[in-house]
């Protein structure tokens, strides 16, 4: 039978640290590149660290790759527009593959709730990832 009565402090601040859990971030794998891994990392700490459960590791893996691909392409597409002679058939070819990985990236950013429009909720745009913005405040600069 349990004690009758209000709580003391000490219970419940028991209680609370007993139902403290760590969470860890998880580490860029050992398969992505060096740029690979810091689009991991950037986007990992951009987050509360239990928003991607290890089940949604090949996706984040996924967007990893495509976000240094559509870098790549976008250089191509500003190396082949700066020469003197432009290659139509070329850029055209580029902005097509720069077309699949936006899609790419866009369908990754939606499943893993990284997109605003996947994050916004009635109850204020953002949803999580604006509590965790601080807000500068006018009387505070």
């Amino acid at each position: 039978m349990g004690a009758r009565g209000r709580r003391s402090a000490s219970e419940i601040a028991t209680q609370a640290s007993a139902a403290l859990s760590v969470v860890r971030r998880p580490d860029a794998p050992l398969d992505l590149t060096p740029e690979e891994a810091d689009v991991w990392c950037e986007t990992v700490e951009a987050l509360p660290a239990d928003w991607f459960p290890r089940e949604t590791w090949p996706l984040l893996r996924q967007w990893c790759r495509h976000t240094i691909t559509a870098r790549r392409v976008s250089q191509l597409i500003d190396a082949a527009a700066s020469r003197d002679e432009v290659q139509v058939g070329e850029v055209c070819g580029l902005l097509a593959m720069q077309a699949k990985e936006t899609a790419a990236l866009k369908a990754l950013a939606a499943s893993m709730r990284l997109s605003q429009q996947a994050s916004y909720s009635a109850r204020g745009a953002g949803g999580e990832k604006s509590r965790r913005a601080t807000v500068k405040r006018p009387w505070e600069s």
